[in-house]
């Protein structure tokens, strides 16, 4: 059995040894952890866990490799990820490069061999907090030392939202949609111009001016990494652009939407990670199951005389799950209706965008 060379430490002093893989570099990130069975790559690639490191519980990574086509993001921006096995040796025809070269040529970190059930029931009891990936040689003094004089950064949306507008058309496209980037995974885009939507991507502090100049059938809002409250930007651009075309947001955006309806927004202990999640569509009184990744939520008491109304709610935790305002065709979810892989419940939400801008046109 070969020598641990690698480790983590939480900030209350839990320590973990291990094997490291991808980049051979120190991080601190917020621990944090997800339950897919599937889907690794789109997990490493999706940019909502910027300056996070993510604990699989599936204990087998690595299996299938990357592949070209399942990006999120071309540019990871994930912190560092913590297996029980890696695989480095794929099965799988579609695979062009290994999880350990994939995160070595994006300098992300990642450690096998630990105690991934334990790590997470203690991520369940004591809630989502600072994590340091050191080297073995790193002591535990020295580590908590580090992540004492760590603040974990509040710039999140703005490391990972585009710089310039850009666009992904498709043909015979019927609308044109203006989508505000705080983070898009690509397949939200996929799924857009499957619909016959041509997207034009636009920075998360795009003016409301330069949005209306682009003629815009429909808005959409991103999902994206951090805290709500931070993207005051993007909220006030809300506030600007509701009740003058139909607007969907996932995630991020779901929570942005409730913000700028004035409604409130609160941390979760640990969140809401994985393809697994039971929601219960008020509408329709059926569930649904979802794929989700966030670590905050909007407070149910704070909708009253918003004008949104509660659509979507999560079974395990009662929490809020999907919000809309009739009279302004806005609506949200706070789940992933695009999830690839991953349920496919709710890819329902995407024609109910088009809808609300068929109605206008």
């Amino acid at each position: 059995m070969k020598d641990f060379n690698k480790k983590i430490v939480l900030e209350d002093g839990e320590e973990y040894l291990g094997y490291g893989f991808g980049a051979d570099v120190e991080a601190i990130c917020e621990i944090v952890f997800n339950t897919s069975m599937v889907g690794y790559q789109e997990i490493v690639s999706d940019p909502s866990y910027t300056y996070q490191m993510v604990v699989m519980t599936y204990p087998l990574i690595g299996n299938y490799g990357i592949t070209d086509d399942d990006y999120e993001t071309k540019q990871p921006t994930i912190g560092g990820l913590i297996v029980r096995e890696y695989n480095d040796l794929p099965s799988n025809f579609r695979y062009t490069k290994t999880l350990s070269e994939y995160l070595e040529e994006n300098n992300i970190p990642g450690i096998s061999g630990v105690d991934t059930r334990k790590i997470t029931r203690s991520i369940r009891e004591k809630g989502s907090r600072k994590v340091i990936i050191t080297d073995i040689t790193t002591s535990k003094e020295e580590a908590l030392e580090k992540l004492k004089n760590h603040t974990i950064p509040k710039d999140a949306v703005a490391k990972v939202s585009c710089k310039k507008k850009w666009y992904s058309r498709t043909a015979n496209a019927k609308y044109n949609i203006v989508a505000v980037d705080c983070g898009i995974k690509l397949n939200i885009i996929r799924s857009l111009n499957k619909r016959g939507c041509n997207v034009t991507v636009v920075p998360y502090n795009t003016p409301y001016e330069k949005i209306v100049d682009l003629k815009p059938d429909g808005i959409f809002l991103s999902n994206g990494p951090g805290d709500p409250e931070d993207v005051t930007e993007v909220i006030e651009l809300v506030k600007k652009l509701k009740g003058k075309y139909p607007i969907f947001g996932i995630c991020l955006g779901h929570q942005m939407i409730s913000l700028a309806y004035g409604a409130k927004t609160y941390k979760l202990k640990f969140g809401h990670r994985g393809g697994n999640h039971p929601v219960l569509n008020l509408k329709t009184d059926k569930i649904e199951i979802t794929s989700q990744n966030h670590s905050y939520a909007v407070k149910e008491e704070t909708l009253k005389g918003t004008g949104l109304e509660a659509t979507h709610k999560n079974i395990l935790d009662n929490t809020i799950e999907g919000v809309e305002c009739k009279k302004d065709k806005v609506f949200s979810v706070q789940y992933h209706p695009e999830s690839a892989p991953g349920p496919q419940d709710s890819s329902y939400l995407f024609d109910q965008f088009i809808d609300l801008m068929k109605g206008d046109k």
